[in-house]
């Protein structure tokens, strides 16, 4: 089993696992750089794709975190790589959130994990010719799917 662990605030902690299992572990309060988390949706709106995966990934698809949010899948046709963003309605005090991007074969689930104002993520895979299971949480409410977006059919989902 491939993991890998990536944490965007200081002290955060992760358990990642199957992607048919991914665990939100909750994590130590950590103060988030403000500068890697400036872009936000705007106050009262929906959370909107803030681009953070960079140029070339187009949303191949989302889920709604209840009314906090949103975590966006989206992919880069040219690298083959996913990527995933958990984004909040209404940026504010850091809560607890993640992103989170995996595979079944083999295990490979990437994580990113910690207390956040705006965003958590992004979370980079390359997952051609596979498909791809992603979570977003916020506050303890979780979204997200197994096993969507597989193959060559990723960059029309």
């Amino acid at each position: 089993m491939n993991n890998i662990r990536r944490t965007a605030a200081i002290g955060a902690a992760v358990t990642a696992t199957a992607c048919a299992a991914v665990a939100l572990a909750p994590a130590a309060v950590a103060a988030e750089p403000a500068a890697q988390r400036a872009t936000a949706a705007p106050k009262g709106a929906a959370a909107q794709h803030n681009g953070v995966c960079g140029s070339g990934y187009a949303v191949v698809n989302s889920a709604q975190i209840g009314t906090k949010g949103t975590v966006f899948l989206t992919y880069n046709s040219a690298t083959g790589k996913n990527c995933v963003v958990t984004v909040r309605n209404k940026p504010g005090k850091a809560v607890h959130m993640t992103a989170s991007l995996g595979f079944a074969s083999p295990t490979t689930t990437v994580t990113d994990t910690g207390y956040f104002t705006t965003y958590a993520g992004p979370v980079y895979l390359d997952a051609r010719g596979l498909c791809v299971t992603w979570r977003g949480e916020i506050s303890g409410e979780v979204a997200g799917k197994n096993g969507t977006n597989c193959g060559s059919l990723a960059a029309n989902r």
